[in-house]
């Protein structure tokens, strides 16, 4: 059955002026739960659609393209990394599935540089030593922590996030090198092999995308080889670390300390983690600014409207040829 009026389904919800523009071309429907659809009420609400906008936190796999039946046009996914979209199983059934990228970048980087920051100076920890009332007075040893000009910044991802950690860790006068999947050439910074990167880096940032080949990428193994004195920071995706592994390396004094802004299980954290003063743990924040989640959810808009009327998709998601 094809309606004449195609049913446009928000999996949540998103600024109302940005959603706007979908009632010029559907009936839109936008999830009252503040939390994310279980799999049934996924299902349930996806059926009869023409275009679905998701978030990260929402797996489309094809039973749920399944599930919305032939109607289906479009997934929009409201960020820029989609290891939550089965690409192959929508573009098999003939659907269109696009992201948001670039618009997050600035904000990713700059939350990037606040965890390092952060964790590097002890803020956080400081930050609750005031809190809780304990005694302290300045003193020339006092909470001491690391200062990152000429420090090295190894950045595992040298993608557009990537790129705009290191402009602004030049800034801090730290010295640049990556680690990518693709050669590239960044002003400024030079590549190295991840193991020599690991080994030699005063604060290792993650900005690579999630796959089955960086899942864990960051493991014991990897964590062992880096200085005892450094810090790791992932603001890319949660299972790119092992976070048990992470926990018990932290503990141990294997590496200084950590920046967190994505978890494995999230938004499970691991126990160790949360007892631990030397790493700072963030909500995924990394785009959470009102301009850049409102330019998110206009974007995931702009791919649903140019789909439902006719035209291309400004970022649709290329599917690798095999």
């Amino acid at each position: 059955m094809s309606p004449e009026t195609p049913r446009i389904v928000v999996t949540r919800a998103l600024p109302p002026a940005a959603l706007e523009p979908l009632h010029s071309v559907g009936s839109v429907w936008v999830s009252p739960h503040d939390r994310p659809l279980t799999v049934d009420e996924l299902h349930a609400a996806v059926r009869g659609a023409s275009a679905i906008i998701s978030m990260l936190t929402d797996r489309i796999d094809d039973d749920v393209i399944a599930a919305a039946g032939p109607d289906l046009k479009i997934v929009a996914n409201t960020a820029v990394g989609y290891d939550n979209l089965d690409v192959p199983a929508i573009t098999r059934r003939g659907v269109l599935a696009s992201n948001t990228p670039g618009v997050l970048v600035d904000a990713t980087a700059d939350l990037t540089m606040t965890l390092l920051l952060t964790v590097t100076r002890r803020v956080a920890e400081g930050d609750r030593l005031v809190r809780s009332g304990t005694p302290w007075s300045w003193d020339i040893a006092f909470m001491l922590g690391s200062g990152l000009q000429g420090k090295q910044l190894g950045i595992i991802g040298m993608g557009s996030i990537g790129r705009a950690v290191a402009r602004r860790a030049a800034a801090f006068g730290m010295d640049v090198v990556h680690h990518s999947r693709r050669p590239v050439d960044v002003d400024g910074s030079h590549p190295l092999p991840l193991d020599e990167l690991l080994a030699t880096s005063d604060v290792v940032s993650v900005h690579c995308p999630l796959t089955p080949e960086t899942r864990h990428l960051i493991d014991a193994d990897a964590l062992r080889a880096m200085k005892r004195d450094a810090y790791l920071v992932n603001t890319a995706r949660g299972p790119i670390v092992d976070e048990a592994a992470l926990a018990a390396a932290l503990a141990d004094g294997t590496i200084a300390g950590a920046g967190l802004d994505v978890y494995e299980n999230e938004p499970e954290v691991h126990d160790e983690l949360r007892r631990l003063d030397n790493v700072v743990l963030a909500p995924h924040l990394g785009s959470a600014t009102v301009e850049t989640r409102t330019r998110m959810a206009e974007l995931a808009v702009d791919n649903v409207v140019a789909v439902l009327t006719g035209k291309d998709a400004p970022t649709p998601i290329s599917v690798p040829s095999s």
